[in-house]
C-alpha cells in the first residue's frame, strides 16, 4: 500500500544561513578602520580569524553554549563544599578558541607591560568579530585582560601570574592557578547595598600574616569559575584591592560559597553569582585604602570591551538584515531593492560604520597612551562616553534589525532574538549611563586642559562637516554649565557622535560628510530609515557593509 505524502509545500524564498563567511573580509568599514589606525600588517591574520569564527561550526558552538546554560555544583557526591560550576563542552571549545587567539593577554607581553603597536586594535578586531558570534563566553576573556592593569600595581603578583596567564592555553580544570596550563580571572565589586556606589561595600579584609582573610558577600560576581579574582573590601586604612584564589596555597578550596547563579535576561552561556566569603584567603593588590583607584585601572579596559562588543552585536545585526533583505522577495522585488528598507538598512550601516570607527579610534588612543599624552587624555575623556553611546545604541538597533527578518528575527532559532537579550548587558555592567556622564564630568573637572584640548582637536578634525561646528560650541557651553548634570546626558551623547564623526572622517570623509549631515546637523529620528540619502549613497553604504 502506498504511504501519503505529507510534504505539503517545498522551501522557497528563504534567505540562506549567514556563515561560512570571512568575517573580516566581508566588512570593508572594519578593514578600513583597522588600517586607518595603523593594524593594516594584521590583516591576513584577521581574515584567519574571520574565517574560523564566521564557520558554522563556531554558529552552532554559540548557539548551544546558550541553549545549555551553566550549572552551579555546590558539594560533591560526599558532601564535601566544591562550588564549581559546570558548562557544556560548547562554552569550553569557545574560550578555547578565544584563549587560542590571544584575546585574553595579546595586548600585554610576557611579563605584563603594554605591548604597544597596534596590539589594541588588532585585538579590538577580533573581539568585535567574536562578539558577532558568541558574547557571553567573552565576560571572562575581557576580565582576564583588564586584570593585568590591576596587577601591575602590585609587581611581585604581577610576576607570579603572567607566566600562567600570558600563555595562550585555555584549562578548565577544578585545580590550583599555579598548576594550571592557563588561567582566567574575573571580578567582584558590587554589593547588594551599595551596587555602583562600592564606598558603600561593607564586606571586611583582616590581616593575617603577610595575607588577609576576607568576610562578607559580593550581589554580583560574573564569571565564578575564574581561578583568581580581583575583589574590593574594607581592610583597616579603608577600601582596598584584593587577589583572591579559588584556591589557597596549602591546595585547599578557598573558603569562597556561591550561593547562586543569577537568572538573567541575556549573557545566558556565561555565569554570574552571588557569593559569601567565610574567612577566605586573599592577597593585597596596591596600596590599603587606594582600592577604587587600582581596580579602576581594570574597569577602564572593561568598559573599552563594552564598548567594542556591543558595536560587533550590531555589525551581526546588520549583516543578517542586509543578508536576509538580499535573497527575500516580496512584492516582485528582492526585499533589499525596497526603498523604504534600503532607507533602513542604509541609515543603519551608516551607524555601524561610524560606531566601528570610532571603536577602532577609542583601541588606537589605547595603544599609544604610554608615550603620548593628548592620546592618554582622548582615552580618559572618551572611554565613558563611548560606552555610553555605543552601548545604549545596541538595543534598539537590534530591534531593527530583527524587524528586518520579520517573524524570522524574533524566534530562538535565529540568532537575532540572542543578539537582542544580550544587548542591555554592556549599557549596565561596568558603569551605567548615568554613571558613564558622571565620568565625564569628572574627567573634565580634573583635567580641563587637556579635555579642552581633546574637544579642540575634535573640532578640527571635523572643520567643514555639516553641524560639527555647532555641535563642538554646544558640548563646550553644556560642560562649563554650573548646572552641567542635568544636560550631561545630551552633552555626553554630542560628544560620542563628534567623536564618531572625527573617526570616520578618518577613515571614509564621504561616510563621515553624512553622518555629521544626519546626525550633527540635524537631530536624528528616532526610527532608522526615517533619513533621506542619495540613492547612490544608499547603495554605496550597503555594499560597503556587506558585498
Amino acid at each position: 500500500m502506498t504511504q501519503p505524502s505529507f510534504a505539503t509545500h517545498e522551501v522557497f524564498n528563504q534567505s540562506p544561513p549567514f556563515e561560512d563567511v570571512d568575517l573580516f573580509a566581508v566588512d570593508r568599514p572594519l578593514i578600513e578602520a583597522v588600517k586607518a589606525n595603523g593594524g593594516a600588517s594584521a590583516e591576513r591574520e584577521l581574515s584567519e580569524f574571520g574565517k574560523q569564527w564566521g564557520s558554522a561550526a563556531m554558529a552552532d558552538r554559540g548557539r548551544v553554549a546558550n541553549e545549555n546554560t551553566p550549572k552551579l555544583r555546590s558539594f560533591d557526591a560526599k558532601g564535601n563544599r566544591r562550588d564549581q560550576v559546570e558548562f557544556h563542552p560548547a562554552y569550553h571549545e569557545l574560550m578555547a578558541h578565544s584563549a587560542h587567539a590571544g584575546l585574553h593577554n595579546s595586548t600585554w607581553t610576557a611579563d605584563g607591560k603594554p605591548a604597544g603597536d597596534a596590539a589594541e586594535v588588532i585585538r579590538a578586531a577580533k573581539f568585535y568579530m567574536a562578539a558577532q558570534v558568541e558574547t557571553g563566553h567573552l565576560c571572562p576573556i575581557t576580565m582576564t585582560r583588564a586584570s593585568v592593569a590591576a596587577l601591575a600595581m602590585q609587581p611581585d603578583l604581577l610576576g607570579k601570574v603572567m607566566p600562567v596567564l600570558s600563555t595562550r592555553s585555555y584549562d578548565p580544570s577544578f585545580a590550583p592557578w599555579w598548576d594550571k596550563r592557563g588561567m582566567t580571572l574575573g571580578m567582584g565589586m558590587t554589593e547588594k547595598q551599595g551596587g555602583t556606589d562600592v564606598r558603600a561595600n561593607m564586606t571586611r579584609a583582616v590581616r593575617d600574616g603577610h595575607a588577609y582573610r576576607i568576610t562578607g558577600h559580593k550581589w554580583f560576581m560574573s564569571a565564578p569559575m575564574c581561578d583568581a579574582f580581583l575583589v574590593l573590601a574594607q581592610a583597616e586604612n579603608g577600601l582596598t584591592c584584593f587577589f583572591m584564589p579559588r584556591f589557597a596555597p596549602d591546595g585547599s578550596v578557598n573558603a569562597m560559597q556561591f550561593q547562586r547563579l543569577k537568572d538573567k535576561l541575556g549573557n545566558r552561556s556565561n555565569a554570574s553569582s552571588e557569593v559569601e566569603f567565610v574567612g577566605a584567603y586573599a592577597e593585597a593588590v596596591g596600596e590599603e585604602g587606594k582600592g577604587i583607584r587600582t581596580i579602576i585601572q581594570m574597569v577602564q579596559l572593561t568598559r573599552q570591551d563594552c564598548a567594542i562588543a556591543s558595536v560587533g552585536l550590531m555589525r551581526s545585526g546588520l549583516a543578517h538584515a542586509l543578508h536576509h533583505a538580499r535573497h527575500r522577495s516580496v512584492f516582485q522585488k528582492h526585499l533589499a531593492d525596497q526603498p523604504l528598507m534600503q532607507a533602513v538598512l542604509s541609515d543603519m550601516a551608516l551607524h555601524v560604520e561610524a560606531s566601528t570607527a570610532l571603536v577602532m579610534r577609542l583601541c588606537r588612543a589605547f595603544d599609544r597612551t604610554a608615550h603620548d599624552a593628548a592620546e592618554a587624555a582622548y582615552m580618559r575623556l572618551l572611554t565613558p562616553a563611548i560606552k555610553y553611546w555605543t552601548c545604549k545604541s545596541a538595543p534598539p538597533f537590534l530591534y531593527e534589525a530583527m524587524e528586518c527578518l520579520g517573524g524570522n528575527g524574533y524566534v530562538e532559532d535565529g540568532i537575532l532574538a540572542r543578539h537582542y537579550r544580550e544587548a542591555p548587558v554592556n549599557a549596565i555592567w561596568e558603569g551605567s549611563g548615568n554613571v558613564m556622564c558622571l565620568d565625564v564630568l569628572r574627567a573634565l573637572a580634573r583635567e580641563p586642559d587637556a579635555a579642552t584640548a581633546v574637544l579642540q582637536a575634535l573640532a578640527g578634525e571635523t572643520r567643514g562637516l555639516p553641524g560639527a561646528g555647532e555641535a563642538a560650541a554646544f558640548i563646550g557651553k553644556a560642560f562649563r554649565r554650573a548646572d552641567g548634570e542635568r544636560v550631561a546626558r545630551l552633552a555626553v551623547e554630542k560628544l560620542a557622535l563628534l567623536a564618531a564623526t572625527a573617526a570616520l572622517n578618518g577613515v571614509s570623509a564621504h561616510s563621515a560628510e553624512l553622518f555629521a549631515s544626519t546626525r550633527l546637523a540635524a537631530n536624528h529620528a528616532s526610527m532608522y530609515g526615517a533619513v533621506e540619502l542619495d540613492s547612490g549613497d544608499v547603495r554605496a553604504l550597503l555594499e560597503r557593509a556587506l558585498p
